[in-house]
């Protein structure tokens, strides 16, 4: 394993853990804790400390507190846009929804959340997604299902829009753990690397992002984008959403 390796490794780490947590981790390795010590104390660098076999130790500890500081810096720096669908005005320049979804799509580089009510396939998402599994990104959708929906949804599963997508992981509200039936996992929102979040109106279809009036925020930067993913994380580990088979 090569430096460029831990490189990856380490905005892996920072992506998923947060700066907090990566500070930790280089504390530990600076303070000579063994490897089984550091996993148990935070499991989720596991990754991160296997990328650990063939770098000087001094070495990865300055360059993960460089990564962490420019994290967490980056992450208190916080944007928010408005983003329609839509007609569009003169007056009022406004970023469309499908020129936002995509891009954000096209900005990750490790791990990239959607949920959405209603799904439809929607050409140039289908390829910006299929793109970003190409260089790696781990994909993960939850989306309604027809039985979740009632009477409300009808056609093809919302999940097939993302059939053409290899590698992408589904998952769904099962109808028989809401409190009650008319529940609906309604949902719409995008979040790339923990650091971008685009909260919308907007269904992942054809009309929602592209012809119908919807509304939304894009946030870069602050802590709405990392808890809006871990919100989602904790659901899925405690069996609230599950993988759709």
């Amino acid at each position: 394993m090569s430096w460029t390796d831990f490189e990856r490794a380490a905005a892996r780490a920072v992506a998923g853990l947060g700066a907090r947590r990566l500070e930790a981790v280089a504390g530990h390795i600076a303070d000579g804790w063994p490897r089984d010590a550091i996993l148990e104390a935070d499991p989720d660098a596991a990754p991160l400390v296997e990328a650990l076999t063939t770098v000087e130790a001094a070495n990865a500890v300055a360059y993960l507190h460089g990564v962490a500081a420019g994290y967490a810096q980056r992450a208190a720096e916080t944007s928010v846009q408005a983003v329609w669908s839509g007609p569009a005005t003169h007056r009022v320049p406004v970023r469309a929804t499908a020129q936002v979804l995509v891009g954000l799509v096209a900005e990750a580089r490790h791990e990239l959340l959607l949920m959405t009510y209603s799904a439809k396939p929607y050409p140039p998402l289908t390829a910006a997604l299929t793109e970003a599994r190409g260089r790696g990104v781990a994909i993960t959708a939850v989306v309604e299902t027809l039985q979740g929906a009632g009477s409300a949804l009808a056609g093809a599963e919302p999940y097939s829009a993302f059939a053409a997508v290899p590698g992408i992981e589904l998952w769904h509200w099962p109808a028989g753990g809401r409190a009650e039936r008319t529940s609906k996992m309604h949902a719409k929102l995008a979040v790339a690397d923990r650091r971008i979040l685009l909260v919308t109106s907007a269904n992942l279809t054809q009309s929602g992002v592209a012809k119908n009036i919807e509304a939304g925020l894009l946030v870069r930067g602050g802590t709405a984008p990392a808890r809006a993913a871990e919100h989602v994380a904790e659901l899925q580990a405690n069996g609230t959403l599950v993988r759709l088979s």
